[in-house]
């Protein structure tokens, strides 16, 4: 399948990737193309902006959550029907999984794996015509990834644009766009990174929006296309929730075949949203609803109840830290949470909302721990062990997982652990009806998680 595309990638964190990317998403769309987002890596928080941007669910694209064999699938599917697709890098183009090596999961393997051109965000506010230097050591670094142009970031004047385009431009590399220092355009930060879209609804729109008229006023928008359309056919099949799930591990391929007394109804899954948990991936989602349930979203901070006929909940990741006052407020929900007695599954936020206390104040008391902020903050792929029977997975299978997060929970006595991986003790909480830990996952990695929630609902 051909599909116009691009990777903005840059030589580190903080070079501006995220501002230019969503700027060109929103540049594009604001142009009459439908621009399908992607961001590398397991971030949750660029994704919101991104689909802020293009009008589309922001997607993630990870060869180590998932596998390097579903990246152009996946890629695919979320680039359905669109006229250009935008991936957005993570960290430096060449910074990838320890535990793997060799650049696995980095930007440049993703631009690999898709066939993809790259841009290069370099920040140019400490330098001149040694930016040359450094980008050329980029381009000659790997021979596999292509970088088709630059983009200057935080340049200073018009003379500097000039000395550090004409530096460029010697190495025979076009420079496809120049962006001014501009606070107007800084998206406010916090302990876990960007405040996400989700918290600041009216804010974002007015941020994104000034960034895609940023960047259509400092890039080459024809010069990108043309880049993006170089990019040769992909030799792979969209990726197909339907064809994810399996029926043998319990999902549900019709409404007759739920039966259960539900009167061969889909189960209601009640997927957790609002400000607080702004974590998940999408494809999540469509393989719940694949496996055969309906998918139906309540805001823990607002809703007093369940959605009618739950039969399951999924509490992503997010921020409860910021509202734990009104998570504990909304004592209602809380306490319809707390006496549930269908499946659950919790990731982090999930976790913390899901313990007996937050920072001191009343979460659902489902899990025996008491979870606090910390100043440390863990992050970093992990292999876990499954050591304990739960909804979705079984002892001694292994998935592959993320955690991101500034807040530790102290264990009550005898609770039954979730995972287990090098390093760690025991991990999460776990039984025949629950799984909540930090461990994020992406279901499209392991579809049988969602076939398997759904068939324990009914």
């Amino acid at each position: 399948m051909r599909i116009p595309r691009i990777v903005v990638a840059a030589p580190a964190s903080g070079s501006g990737k995220t501002t230019v990317a969503t700027g060109l998403m929103a540049a594009l769309t604001a142009r009459g193309l439908d621009v399908s987002p992607h961001k590398v890596g397991p971030d949750y928080i660029d994704p919101g902006y991104h689909a802020l941007a293009a009008g589309r669910p922001g997607r993630n694209l990870d060869p180590w959550l998932t596998s390097e064999d579903l990246v152009a699938p996946l890629f695919l599917h979320g680039a359905r029907n669109a006229d250009v697709a935008v991936v957005e890098g993570v960290m430096g183009l060449f910074d990838g999984a320890e535990a793997a090596g060799g650049g696995f999961a980095s930007t440049a393997h993703v631009a690999r794996l898709l066939a993809a051109p790259v841009v290069l965000v370099v920040d140019a506010s400490s330098a001149g015509r040694s930016i040359a230097a450094l980008v050329h050591g980029f381009v000659t670094y790997d021979s596999t990834v292509r970088i088709g142009g630059v983009i200057l970031n935080r340049v200073g004047s018009d003379r500097h644009e000039r000395i550090c385009r004409a530096a460029i431009e010697e190495t025979g590399l076009p420079v496809l766009g120049a962006l001014r220092r501009n606070a107007d355009v800084d998206t406010p930060s916090r302990h876990l990174g960007l405040i996400p879209a989700a918290e600041r609804r009216a804010d974002a729109v007015r941020t994104v929006e000034r960034l895609g008229a940023l960047v259509a006023e400092s890039c080459d928008l024809q010069g990108l296309l043309a880049l993006a359309h170089a990019a040769p056919p992909i030799d792979a099949r969209p990726w197909d929730p339907d064809a994810a799930v399996d029926p043998e591990e319990g999902a549900v391929r019709s409404p007759e075949a739920a039966g259960g007394g539900m009167g061969g109804a889909r189960p209601v899954v009640a997927v957790a949203g609002g400000p607080a948990f702004t974590f998940g991936y999408a494809e999540n989602d469509e393989l719940l609803a694949a496996a055969g349930a309906d998918v139906v979203p309540f805001d823990p901070l607002r809703d007093e109840a369940l959605p009618d006929g739950t039969r399951g909940v999924v509490i992503g990741g997010g921020f409860p830290e910021m509202y734990a006052a009104e998570l504990a407020a909304n004592e209602p929900l809380r306490r319809r949470v707390a006496a549930f007695d269908g499946p659950i599954y919790a990731e982090c936020a999930g976790l913390l909302y899901l313990a007996r206390t937050l920072d001191g104040a009343p979460m659902c008391g489902i899990v025996d721990a008491e979870a606090s902020m910390t100043s440390r903050l863990t992050l970093g792929y992990r292999e876990a062990v499954a050591v304990t029977d739960s909804p979705v997975a079984r002892t001694g299978e292994r998935f592959r997982g993320h955690e991101f997060h500034r807040t530790v929970v102290r264990r009550g006595p005898g609770a039954e652990a979730a995972w287990r991986w090098p390093g760690s003790g025991p991990e999460g909480f776990a039984g025949p009806r629950r799984l909540a830990s930090y461990l994020h996952l992406h279901w499209a990695g392991s579809p049988e998680m969602a076939s398997r929630f759904v068939g324990a609902c009914v």
